[in-house]
């Protein structure tokens, strides 16, 4: 079976649009609240800033090479408004949309300095697959 890369692209772009529909929902004014009676959770606003920011890592630096800074922690702590999302947002789904053309499947990652040392042997096939995956489970859970 073979899946072309931007096959991928709707279903990414459909996790995007669904988080921020439910950060739109939530408003402003909820958006940086952690969900009451549950420790150890993130923010809608850190969730979906996370999702930005590890979409951004496996598309942007691990497969397309480029050499974006990330702030892992610093995405879990985010804080803003539904504004600032939906720009963001807007952003993320452009570059996915650019990202997506250097897509090797069977090739491994193109920045391979990127990648813990149990991923060197992976494809980037592999790489999408697992950013769809980071993707579909916090929507589901926001």
């Amino acid at each position: 079976m073979s899946i072309a890369p931007e096959e991928f692209v709707p279903y990414m772009s459909a996790a995007f649009d669904g988080m921020l529909a439910i950060a739109e929902e939530l408003g402003d004014a909820r958006l940086n609240q952690r969900p009451q009676n549950l420790s150890n959770t993130s923010t809608p606003f850190a969730i979906l800033t996370h999702c930005i920011g590890l979409t951004r890592y496996w598309l942007g630096t691990v497969i397309a090479g480029r050499q974006i800074p990330r702030d892992r922690e610093a995405e879990f702590s985010a804080r803003g408004t539904v504004a600032d999302l939906r720009q963001a947002v807007q952003r993320i789904q452009q570059e996915i949309q650019a990202d997506i053309t250097h897509v090797q499947g069977d090739q491994p990652s193109a920045f391979p300095m990127a990648v813990r040392p149990q991923q060197k042997e992976w494809t980037q096939g592999h790489f999408l697959l697992l950013c769809y995956k980071e993707l579909a489970h916090p929507h589901e859970q926001m």
